[in-house]
């Protein structure tokens, strides 16, 4: 699961999907909002490969928010296609948090990446949490996914 490629330093965790027919638009390529939610569901993949139940993030009264997500489209993909999405967290200081993906076919084609602005929000208060790793470490029983564990 580790990336060994020199473009996608940071990819540490990936999950495959196929491409379903209802996902294509009228040219038929994948819809560009459904990027979108295969990003999330490798993000969600990532939480739980890690031991984070969204009912554990529930219970803590926090949730996972996106602030900014920027995708760049490299090549269209059909119904059919096999894909794996890779996610890996970019930690720095403060609130926020990057999320750093890739959409890529099978046979090494990069279909998208996305990049995306994450923080972890005070489901009481409203407000993003100063030290979101400190939650996702108490959280978590396995650091790694997240890239927390050589911190």
């Amino acid at each position: 699961m580790a990336g060994a490629d020199p473009a996608e330093p940071f990819a540490a965790f990936v999950v495959p999907v196929t491409v379903r027919g209802y996902e294509t638009d009228s040219q038929g390529h994948l819809n560009q909002s459904v990027y979108l939610q295969y990003a999330e569901h490798a993000r969600w993949s990532l939480l739980q490969a890690s031991g984070i139940r969204q009912s554990d993030l529930v219970d803590r009264r926090v949730g996972p928010v996106t602030i900014e997500t920027t995708i760049r489209y490299r090549r269209e993909l059909r119904a059919g296609d096999e894909v794996e999405v890779s996610c890996a967290f970019v930690w720095g200081e403060g609130r926020t948090f990057r999320v750093e993906q890739t959409v890529r076919k099978t046979d090494g084609t990069v279909a998208a990446e996305l990049s995306a602005v994450g923080g972890l929000l005070d489901l009481t208060e409203r407000t993003l949490l100063q030290d979101p790793r400190a939650v996702f470490r108490e959280l978590a029983q396995d650091l790694a996914p997240l890239g927390l564990a050589r911190d």
